[in-house]
């Protein structure tokens, strides 16, 4: 029998399995590498000068940055809105994104500044105060960290405890975007949890589908609940039926009526009052061409919430 002799080790293949092996490492770094965009929302509204500054600040770092807005009129204080809104948006953005949120009742407090990289590979540069409650459930916690203002704030601002959007969000959100620093550098690495703000998820029991009315689409006055199709399918309701709704404000019942279930406005007679699924595929309040919320006085927050029946 003719043997067969080992050839030994194989430069060529084990090479190719190193070249294999950095172009998969890099595809998964790249898959969370900023993309020197920068995205701002505060609740500072455009009447001064506010939002320009941290936009300047952000510039300063890198005349190369592409920078957005999602918005600056949430309400004041409102880290709730703010939390919503971030969500709403982000998933819509390329991955490496930074959004710079500055909703921040607490500013020159203790509460930690922090930048979370979730796992779809977006970043969000705010304080941690609830804000991030939405994004981290629904987008995944990758890495937390705390930002080391030491480093990580603009030059000459120490003394200033008031505008943290322009000496430290701006500043880091901006140097993260433009690459100046890795997410490494940001500051020290935390366990993986943020603060959250509590809130009525949906449900169904004994009949009924349960949820809360996290935001208005405030244009038009449309009521959006947060109770997905999964849920509100449990109620074996059609297209054309019915829906009888409650809305509640605390323990007070605010509205009830029925409404029609429909896709779009047009299905209805002018004036009438409709349910639907909004952009979001959330289930949703409307009056063709009216506002359903003016109409019936409900608005949104954590303390409203809403019940449905066949």
């Amino acid at each position: 029998m003719k043997r067969v002799q080992y050839s030994g080790f194989n430069k060529k293949v084990f090479k190719s399995y190193l070249v294999a092996v950095a172009a998969v490492m890099m595809a998964i770094s790249n898959a969370f590498a900023q993309n020197n965009m920068l995205v701002f929302q505060s609740d500072f509204g455009l009447k001064d000068g506010a939002v320009s500054a941290m936009k300047g600040v952000a510039m300063g770092v890198s005349p190369e940055l592409r920078i957005f807005d999602v918005t600056h009129e949430i309400p004041a204080y409102n880290i709730w809105e703010a939390s919503y809104r971030l969500v709403q948006t982000a998933p819509y953005w390329p991955k490496g994104t930074v959004f710079v949120s500055v909703v921040d009742p607490g500013v020159g407090t203790e509460r930690k500044s922090v930048v979370l990289l979730t796992k779809s590979g977006h970043y969000f540069v705010t304080p941690d105060n609830g804000t991030l409650t939405l994004v981290a459930e629904q987008l995944g916690i990758e890495e937390v960290h705390e930002i080391d203002e030491a480093v990580n704030r603009r030059k000459n601002s120490n003394e200033s405890y008031t505008f943290h959007g322009r000496d430290v969000y701006a500043f880091t959100g901006a140097r993260l975007a433009a690459k100046v620093i890795s997410l490494s550098q940001v500051g020290p690495k935390l366990p993986g949890k943020i603060e959250s703000i509590a809130y009525q998820k949906p449900s169904f029991e004994n009949g009924e589908v349960s949820g809360g009315i996290p935001i208005l689409d405030i244009q038009y006055g449309n009521v959006w609940t947060n109770i997905d199709k999964e849920v509100f399918n449990k109620l074996n309701v059609k297209i054309g039926d019915d829906v009888h709704v409650q809305v509640f404000h605390l323990k007070n019942k605010i509205y009830e009526g029925k409404v029609r279930y429909v896709n779009t406005f047009g299905e209805v007679k002018e004036g009438e009052n409709v349910g639907y699924f909004n952009s979001l595929l959330n289930f949703s309040l409307g009056v063709n061409m009216g506002s359903f919320s003016e109409k019936y006085k409900v608005f949104s927050g954590n303390e409203w919430s809403i019940v449905l029946t066949k």
